[in-house]
């Protein structure tokens, strides 16, 4: 699989050159291999309509809300769309990129389930802190009957 992040080398938009940077740049560093597609070039038509008619989202900026087509970034995982910068942001921001540019499994596996274990730890802290909040004098106890049993297994 191979993920395609269509740009535009001649935009005159300032917002859509600094998108294109951003998205380059965090890609870069999460080592992540991309082949970046500028569809200005010359011989890049049929690149260019693809992007256009498979985005689904269109990359509007504050200077330009509702672009007639689609603008640059978009990002793809061979010709399965992922989404445009917003979304591509977002995936950054919630530390779901992986997930979000269709990676193999086997680069996410290692990842989830480190989240999983987190998970599952700070799960056990919140129980122990919910019957706390409901009744100290049950907690309480609830801990002092989970040590002794800890005890007698030992012995």
């Amino acid at each position: 699989m191979v993920l395609k992040v269509y740009v535009s080398g001649m935009s005159g938009n300032k917002e859509v050159k600094k998108r294109q940077q951003r998205v380059l740049m965090i890609l870069d560093s999460k080592h992540i291999q991309y082949d970046a597609v500028d569809i200005t070039e010359p011989g890049k038509e049929s690149e260019k309509e693809m992007m256009q008619n498979k985005s689904t989202s269109n990359g509007g900026t504050v200077s330009d809300p509702e672009p007639r087509h689609p603008l640059p970034p978009q990002l793809f995982n061979d010709d399965e769309y992922c989404g445009d910068y917003d979304a591509f942001d977002m995936a950054n921001e919630i530390d779901t990129l992986e997930v979000f540019l269709k990676l193999a499994p086997a680069d996410t596996t290692a990842v989830s389930s480190a989240q999983i274990e987190l998970k599952q730890e700070n799960g056990e802290k919140d129980e122990v802190k919910a019957p706390a909040d409901a009744g100290e004098g049950e907690a309480e106890s609830g801990d002092a009957d989970k040590e002794k049993e800890k005890e007698k297994a030992e012995v």
